[in-house]
This record gives C-alpha cells, structure tokens and sequence, in this order.
C-alpha cells in the first residue's frame, strides 16, 4: 500500500486528537476477514521489529549467569536473574505476574527454558512472555538492542486485535514507516494478502479512529 495515504491517516489522527496532559500512545486497530480463527495457523503471534522503535522504554529481563549475566547488564537489561532465582519466582506468583505485566521481553539462556517453561510458563505463556532462547550462537546484546524496537502481535482467536505502535510525541513520518512495516508483515503472513484485511485503524489514546486502509 502507498505510504502517502499512511502517512496521511497518520497526520489525521495526530490532528483530531485532543490535547492531554500525559503522553497518549498511537494504536493499530487491524480487522480481518475470509479466515477461521478456530485454526491456529490462521493466528498471528508474531514479534515484529519496528524501524523507529515504539517511542517508549521497552523493559528486557534475562536469566543467565556468568559472562552472559555481565553482558546483559552491560547491554542495559532492567533484570537479570540468576537461574537459581526460576524457582524462587515460581512459588511467588504474585511477584510473577507483576513481572509478567512490567516486562515487555524476556530471555533465556537456552539450558534453563525448560525448567523456565515449567516454573513459569503458567503465567507467562498465556501472556505472551515466554522468552526469546538465547543459543550459544547469538549475542545477547543484540538481541537486547532488537527486543527494544520490537513489539508483539498476537491476535489470539479474534478477527480484531489492537497493537501500540509508537507515541504520540514522535514525527508522523516515522509512526508511519511503523505502520507500513505492520501492514506489510500482515500481508504477508496470509496467502491471500490484503484481501485477509478487512480494514486497519489508527488512533491515539483518547482521540477518533482514521481509517488507514
């Protein structure tokens, strides 16, 4: 799709929404069609890495230990937890669903995911938290610096789903090129394209919808 008419729907939105004294989010409203969302294949889970990040802190929590541990703090990781600590958070629930809603992304050194997926999984699998495996041939500190600018898009069973794509304060251009990345990776998650979306919105916190496409 043309990048004029995102960038105007954008500009749009950006114009009719009211002023706030606290800083408004931008959201995609993406509606589908022509699928059964009974068949999981038809679900989109996906992360996606956007161009100009969401315009937000992104928090990034890490199991590791060793130089690994070192490396995340050094790389600006807001936790980093000792594998000896999985068990530990796994009878704190409560302290674990905290995390589960604070953190944006969590990694793990590959070793540990299933003690991980046991412990933890119960809260933070049906949230979308699971972390990003860390193997031995990846860099933790790129995968810190990708978490930052990448966002998750789960549309779960719903023909609708709704993602915060930036922030009101950032250039219209570059929430554009965020949108344009979305759109495109919906494209082509479905054989049929564009013809599986019925229709994108976007908005900020409190002002009206724009239709996009």
């Amino acid at each position: 799709m043309e990048q004029e008419q995102i960038l105007t729907a954008v500009k749009q939105a950006l114009e009719k929404s009211p002023q706030r004294k606290f800083s408004e989010s931008i959201d995609l409203a993406i509606n589908l069609k022509n699928l059964d969302m009974n068949q999981p294949q038809n679900r989109i889970d996906e992360e996606i890495i956007l161009p100009n990040g969401v315009g937000k802190l992104i928090k990034i929590a890490v199991f590791a230990k060793g130089e690994t541990a070192q490396r995340a703090k050094g790389a600006g990781a807001d936790y980093v937890f000792d594998p000896e600590e999985i068990n530990v958070l796994g009878e704190d629930k409560a302290r674990t669903k905290t995390l589960a809603e604070e953190v944006n992304f969590f990694i793990a050194e590959a070793a540990y995911m299933p003690l991980i997926g046991k412990t933890l999984g119960q809260v933070l699998g049906p949230r979308g938290k699971m972390p990003i495996p860390l193997t031995p041939d990846k860099d933790i500190v790129q995968i810190i610096t990708k978490s930052r600018n990448s966002i998750k898009v789960r549309s779960k069973d719903k023909m609708t789903f709704h993602i915060s794509i930036g922030r009101k304060e950032m250039d219209a251009v570059k929430i554009a090129e965020n949108i344009e990345t979305i759109v495109n990776r919906i494209e082509h998650r479905y054989e049929r394209g564009l013809y599986n979306v019925r229709s994108v919105y976007v908005k900020t916190t409190m002002g009206p919808s724009v239709r996009v496409i």
